[in-house]
């Protein structure tokens, strides 16, 4: 599924600044544009700041090799994708659309190169309509909601400062009368530690009195000084933890976050909410109701390789049916299989399992939910629940559901279970999702139970 957004116009291709300059040099920019001859004048942004940590230089290198044009936003939508497999197509290489290891190595020996040749490319257009594959999830921002996104790109080179461009593009759909309403980018690339040195500066560049979102595109680090100030600033912080390389570790850094009330968001938290919906209203009859506190028995299959979709659902089933965790094990095997057991208010016991099932092909998101069974040891509840996803089936569920008759339900894909478009919902918002909160503290307590096994 491709997502269209309208075009973009170009008010200004990103321009080197010092960034003593940045606000003066985007004032320049409305200025020159607040009274054209050709009777079309241009707004600056006015709904909020997004800020973007993009560790990854992947769309810096391929911009400058000339593979990708548009801001650069650190956002990897189908804008990015295309560009890779153009690159890809270009060094004879698997055509796949997705970075690896030997796709960025190959990216920076390139770029080692034609910076040697003096032959770096800058393609800059001053319209540019969606790629044929989708337009990037910067424009659908632009389009619905005019803002300044601040780019932070920490580079592994010597440390030689800071560097700043500034940027401007207007969706032309978005006009009052004849005045486009444009989106400012500022783009920041530095060392770590330069990058942290300019930290006050960051604040200063935030617009005042709207909302500011954070995207940290990396794992959460709360003693590193940037993150730091940027917590302080910022109405929520938003993390993918699909993408985190050590799930668990990384998941317990936000369990604190949220301890310390900080404003988090997980784009992840957003993938599982069908399979919420579904067991909801799988409940959601009068007859079924009272069943529902019957159930002591839960199953989880998710992708292995990441346990976050499967502890976010296993914590919020039990922050809803008032489950305490009180014990953990680790069983490991070809299923990485783990056991968690609860207690309600009645000092009942519930026992939970997740399974890691290793499949031959992953999903786009490493860790999907693949299948799930709620049941009870009460042969006579009517509580037994099955859902699975539309691609891997329910046989597992099913050969264990016993002799109870259990209720079976397909989970369909959802086109907003997208990176692009769980960010797009995420900017509507701001602040903590209590929700979230909640089955968050569950899985956090979980993880906790998990270090002291």
């Amino acid at each position: 599924m491709t997502t269209q957004s309208p075009s973009l116009v170009s008010l200004q291709a990103p321009k080197d600044v010092s960034i003593d300059d940045i606000e003066s040099e985007l004032r320049r920019i409305w200025q020159t544009y607040s009274n054209n001859d050709d009777g079309v004048s241009a707004m600056r942004a006015t709904t909020f700041t997004f800020i973007v940590y993009e560790p990854e230089a992947t769309q810096q290198l391929l911009a400058a090799l000339g593979f990708y044009t548009g801001p650069i936003d650190g956002i990897a939508g189908p804008r990015t994708t295309a560009a890779i497999k153009s690159a890809q197509k270009s060094f004879g290489m698997e055509v796949t659309g997705t970075s690896d290891p030997a796709f960025s190595k190959r990216v920076q020996e390139e770029f080692a190169l034609k910076k040697a040749e003096g032959k770096l490319e800058s393609k800059i257009v001053n319209t540019y309509a969606p790629d044929l594959e989708g337009s990037n999830i910067a424009d659908s921002i632009a389009a619905s909601n005019p803002c300044r996104i601040i780019t932070l790109c920490p580079t592994a080179e010597e440390d030689e400062g800071v560097t700043a461009q500034v940027s401007a593009y207007c969706p032309i759909n978005k006009r009052n009368q004849n005045t486009l309403i444009c989106c400012e980018y500022i783009t920041l690339k530095g060392t770590a530690t330069a990058l942290e040195r300019i930290s006050g500066l960051l604040s200063e560049l935030m617009i005042s009195d709207l909302p500011k979102f954070l995207w940290w595109k990396a794992s959460p680090e709360s003693e590193y000084g940037l993150f730091k100030r940027l917590i302080e600033h910022c109405d929520t912080i938003i993390f993918d933890s699909s993408t985190f390389i050590n799930p668990e570790e990384d998941l317990l850094k936000i369990g604190q976050l949220l301890e310390h009330d900080v404003p988090v968001a997980d784009l992840n938290w957003g993938r599982i909410a069908a399979w919420q919906e579904l067991t909801a209203e799988a409940f959601d009859a009068p007859e079924r109701r009272d069943a529902a506190m019957e159930i002591d028995q839960i199953t989880i299959d998710y992708e292995k390789g990441n346990t976050v979709q499967a502890l976010l659902y296993l914590g919020w089933v039990a922050s809803r049916l008032k489950w305490r965790p009180v014990a953990y094990s680790y069983e490991g095997g070809d299923y990485d299989v783990k056991k968690v057991t609860f207690t309600n208010s009645e000092n009942r016991t519930i026992t939970a399992e997740l399974a890691g099932i290793p499949l031959a092909d992953w999903g786009n998101v490493l860790g999907d939910l693949i299948s799930l069974r709620l049941s009870s040891t009460n042969q006579e509840a009517d509580c037994c629940t099955v859902l699975c996803s539309e691609t891997a089936g329910c046989m597992r569920m099913e050969a264990g559901g016993g002799a109870q008759s259990c209720r079976i339900q397909q989970v369909t894909s959802l086109a907003d279970q997208k990176t692009e478009q769980l960010l797009s919902h995420q900017l509507q918002r701001w602040g903590l999702d209590v929700l979230y909160a909640e089955s968050m503290k569950i899985a956090y307590e979980i993880l906790m139970l998990s270090k002291s096994e």
